[in-house]
């Protein structure tokens, strides 16, 4: 599923436009002739004016007219506040947030974006959710930010928007609803929010709350893609690698994966790993792999794990080393990766890195075979054909090599042949009501959650 849109809006300057000193200080600031704003503006704020003081706050923290200067933004921000300006207030409440200006402090924040929030400021009641989202001075909970992601969405505010959306999306705060998810996500694309058209494009892709529609997908996607959002480059490069709503083009796939691994993204840097792995749009290069495997990993991405756990395993892009391998593997298991749960399930199988141990891979090749992962099954059969780790069991193996042959993808087909051809091998040492066991075992078995 995708994550929660959840992010600090900075407070912008807006133009108040009033008769008078402050008119022309805003005039001077809309053409651009930023040291007469800021005289006329600093003119006004050393009188008291609330809305003069925020100005030169904004100008301060954005260098406007002089050198950014963080200490002196929150100087003019808390004067304002102090006489109850809402952007004040607010913009007061994000250099707490940040840290700039002064000491981070969360509780200052929630304070003064509280204060914003009252009087119906937008952003305050926004970035108040995402405290409440993510745990900042205040105890988690989802369903105030809901609350507060509501209020500040039902005034048009477009990144509130779009975390309504996600809620929905993710069930947090309340019932999951991909309906609704994809009303907030439209609301907030259609004003040009970059996460709701990324997230638009995905729900188009994957065919949740609409009808899967790559046409559409693209169209969103290319659009937050467009404004530099890494959810919807990386996306992007999924649909070019899998040729879902355009011709499959990897080298078009490496492109966008890299926009968007460079800006941190996970899945994205998982596969750009992939591709210097397999040589797929780009020169194959495992060291590259390897490299980007390891910032995906590091962000604590499971896949990735276990693809470093791979590579440790069969020394492709440095040294091999079975120990790294194992460190690896674990990580990924502790997310309950079954991909994962396979590989450790190797290790104990062949004594690599640990003490050979056919009862544990036994027990790893079937968590992994039980979330449906069909080398984990394949595996498991094998241990029960040759009653290694697990009582000796015909039926048993002729069940898992029925799964691991329907899971096995057209990418895969040899690993598909080699366990239909292993189950031949087995029928024929069966009895008819053996196999008449082993199919209805197959056909009843469900998947399950990873642990």
């Amino acid at each position: 599923m995708m994550p929660l849109a959840t992010f600090l809006t900075a407070i912008t300057l807006t133009g108040t436009a009033l008769a008078g000193p402050l008119e022309d200080a805003d005039a001077a600031y809309d053409r651009r002739d930023y040291p007469e704003a800021l005289k006329l503006f600093r003119r006004l704020g050393d009188q008291g004016n609330a809305s003069a003081q925020y100005n030169l706050g904004f100008m301060h923290a954005t260098g406007q007219g002089v050198a950014i200067d963080h200490k002196q933004a929150m100087s003019w921000y808390k004067r304002a506040a102090e006489q109850g300006h809402a952007l004040g207030q607010a913009s007061r409440a994000v250099m707490y947030d940040e840290g700039q200006g002064v000491p981070q402090d969360y509780k200052q924040a929630m304070f003064w974006y509280q204060k914003a929030a009252a009087q119906g400021h937008a952003g305050a009641q926004n970035n108040i959710g995402v405290m409440y989202d993510e745990g900042k001075g205040v105890v988690r909970d989802n369903k105030q930010a809901m609350y507060w992601y509501r209020k500040a969405a039902d005034q048009g505010y477009a990144p509130a928007q779009a975390s309504v959306g996600a809620m929905y999306d993710e069930g947090q705060g309340i019932p999951k609803d991909d309906k609704q998810a994809v009303f907030w996500y439209q609301k907030a694309a259609a004003q040009g929010n970059p996460v709701g058209q990324s997230n638009l494009g995905a729900m188009y892709l994957n065919g949740q709350g609409v009808p899967q529609d790559y046409a559409e997908a693209i169209k969103w996607l290319h659009k937050a893609a467009d404004q530099g959002d890494a959810r919807g480059e990386y996306h992007l490069g999924l649909m070019y690698a899998n040729g879902q709503g355009v011709p499959q083009d990897y080298a078009e796939s490496v492109r966008w994966y890299l926009k968007s691994a460079e800006q941190g993204n996970a899945s994205a840097q998982f596969n750009l790993g992939i591709r210097y792995d397999n040589g797929q749009g780009i020169p194959q290069d495992y060291a590259m792999a390897m490299k980007w495997y390891r910032k995906s990993a590091d962000q604590g991405y499971a896949p990735a794990q276990s693809s470093l756990g791979a590579m440790y395993g069969l020394g492709q892009g440095v040294p091999r080393d079975y120990q790294e391998s194992l460190k690896w593997y674990r990580r990924a298991v502790e997310q309950g990766y079954a991909i994962a749960q396979t590989g450790l399930g190797v290790m104990y199988e062949n004594g690599r890195g640990v003490p050979q141990n056919y009862s544990e891979a036994a027990e790893w090749y079937r968590k992994s075979a039980d979330q449906g992962e069909a080398t984990g099954q394949h595996n498991l059969a094998s241990m029960y054909y040759y009653g290694q780790g697990v009582p000796q069991d015909s039926v048993q193996a002729y069940k898992w090599l029925s799964l691991a042959a329907a899971g096995d993808t057209v990418a895969v087909t040899d690993s598909r042949a080699r366990a239909l051809s292993n189950r031949d091998i087995i029928a024929k040492k069966m009895t008819s009501a053996q196999i008449a066991e082993a199919q209805k075992l197959a056909r009843e078995w469900k998947p399950t959650a990873g642990k």
